[in-house]
C-alpha cells in the first residue's frame, strides 16, 4: 500500500460492508452521469474483472448513500490515506444547488452565478503536484468562504504542508490561523488591499508560458510579499480601463488608481522561496478549478432526487471517488503523451468497443481494433488477452 494513492484494500477497510457497491457506483459514474435508476443496468454492461458482487437496485443504493453519508470515520480513513505524502495542497470552494426542503444544508448564500436559490457549499482539497483530489466536504450554503476553510482544516492534520488558496480567502485572520497550525500558505491579496501600497522593487524577471513577468519580493513582519507584473496582462487591463473611461463608467482618478495595479498580482506567504517557485505553485490552482467542473458534472446526476442531508453526504463522497478515478486515467494519458488527443471519457468509450461474451461453456473476446492496441501499448497496460489481439 502506497500512501497518497487509493486501493481496494483501503475501500474494504473503510467500508467493509458496502465497499463493493461503492466501488461499482463510483466506477459507473467515472464517464457517465447515470441516475440511480440506471446504475444497475450500466454496471451489468461492464466487464466485471474483479468479480464484484454488488447490489445496485435503486432502493438499496438510496439506503447505501445515506449509510455512507453518515459514516464519517470511513470517509476520514480514505481522506487520510489520500493526503499521504502530499506536501502541496490546493483548497477551493464551489456550490451545488438544491430545491429540496428537507436538506437543511441547502441555504441561500453567495455564489459566483448570483443565483438566489438554496445551495450547498463544496470544499475540495487536491494534491497540487498530481492533481488528485484528497478530500471533499459539503457545508451549509450560507457559510462564507473563510469559515468553510476553518471548518475543513480543523478536521484534518496538514501541519508542515503548503496550502494554496484563492483571493476569496484573503484575510489577516486566515493567515494567522494557518501559521498557528504550522501550515504554510500562498494566498493572493485582494485588489483593494493596503499591501499593494507597500513598495516592492521589481528587480527580477521570469517567463511563464513564454510571457515576460517582472517580479520582486519583500519581507513584511512575519510574511513575505511577492509581486508579479505580467506585461501582456497589463496591456489588456489598461485597454479595458480606457474603454471604461470613454464609456464614463470610471473617473480619471479611478483610472489612475486602477492602472497602478493593472497586470499585477501580489502573493502573500509565510514561505521564503524564489519568486519563480511561488508563482508556479500558485498557478497549480488552475488545474483544481477544472477539476471542480468535472466533479460537478458527476454530482448533477441525482441532485434533484436526493431528499436529505445523509444522502447528500454519501452522494458527494461517491462522486469524489469517481473524480479520483477520472484523474488517475487523465494522469496515465498525460504520462503516455496522449492527453492532447484523448480524454478519459474518450478512452473509456474506445475500450467499450470491445466486448466480452459469455457463451456458457466458452468465453469470447471480440476483435480488438489496431488503434486500441496502439493506445494500450503506449499506456503500458495489459488489458486484452493475446487471443483477442490477432
Amino acid at each position: 500500500r502506497e500512501q497518497g494513492y487509493l486501493t481496494y484494500d483501503d475501500l474494504q477497510e473503510a467500508f467493509p460492508d458496502s465497499w463493493e457497491e461503492i466501488y461499482a457506483l463510483a466506477t459507473v459514474r467515472v464517464s457517465n452521469c447515470v441516475p440511480l435508476k440506471r446504475v444497475e443496468s450500466s454496471w451489468d454492461k461492464l466487464y466485471n474483472a474483479e468479480s464484484i458482487m454488488a447490489n445496485l437496485t435503486p432502493k438499496h443504493i438510496s439506503k447505501l448513500l445515506r449509510d455512507v453519508g453518515t459514516d464519517r470515520a470511513g470517509q476520514d480513513f480514505i481522506f487520510k490515506q489520500l493526503l499521504g505524502q502530499s506536501q502541496q495542497l490546493v483548497y477551493d470552494l464551489s456550490t451545488m444547488f438544491s430545491r429540496s426542503m428537507s436538506i437543511s444544508q441547502a441555504e441561500k448564500g453567495y455564489n459566483k452565478d448570483k443565483i438566489q436559490v438554496p445551495q450547498i457549499n463544496l470544499a475540495l482539497l487536491c494534491n497540487a503536484d498530481s492533481g488528485l483530489p484528497t478530500m471533499i466536504r459539503s457545508l451549509p450554503g450560507s457559510v462564507r468562504d473563510i469559515k468553510t476553510l476553518y471548518a475543513s482544516i480543523s478536521e484534518i492534520d496538514i501541519r508542515n504542508k503548503i496550502l494554496i488558496l484563492d483571493r476569496g480567502f484573503f484575510s489577516e485572520d486566515v493567515m494567522q490561523f494557518l501559521s498557528g497550525r504550522e501550515i504554510s500558505y500562498i494566498i493572493p491579496a485582494r485588489r483593494n488591499s493596503n499591501y499593494y501600497m507597500i513598495r516592492i522593487h521589481l528587480n527580477g524577471h521570469l517567463y511563464y508560458r513564454e510571457r515576460l513577468i517582472r517580479c520582486g519580493r519583500r519581507k513584511e513582519g512575519n510574511k513575505f510579499l511577492y509581486m508579479f507584473e505580467d506585461q501582456h496582462l497589463m496591456a489588456e487591463e489598461n485597454n479595458t480601463l480606457y474603454r471604461k473611461l470613454d464609456d464614463e463608467k470610471i473617473t480619471n482618478q479611478e483610472l489612475k488608481d486602477k492602472m497602478k495595479r493593472s497586470g499585477r498580482i501580489l502573493l502573500l506567504s509565510n514561505l521564503d522561496l524564489p519568486e519563480k517557485d511561488v508563482i508556479e505553485l500558485y498557478k497549480k490552482r488552475e488545474r483544481v478549478e477544472k477539476l471542480f467542473d468535472a466533479y460537478k458534472s458527476a454530482l448533477s446526476a441525482d441532485r434533484l432526487y436526493l431528499q436529505d442531508n445523509e444522502a447528500i453526504f454519501g452522494h458527494v463522497f461517491v462522486s469524489f471517488l469517481s473524480l479520483y478515478a477520472y484523474i488517475k486515467l487523465e494522469s496515465a494519458l498525460k504520462k503516455a503523451e496522449l492527453n492532447s488527443k484523448i480524454s478519459p471519457t474518450d478512452l473509456l468509450f474506445e475500450f467499450g468497443k470491445v466486448y466480452h461474451i459469455d457463451l456458457g461453456e466458452q468465453e469470447v473476446i471480440t476483435e480488438v481494433p489496431k488503434k486500441l492496441l496502439d493506445i494500450e501499448a503506449k499506456l503500458g497496460w495489459d488489458v486484452f488477452p493475446i487471443i483477442a489481439r490477432s
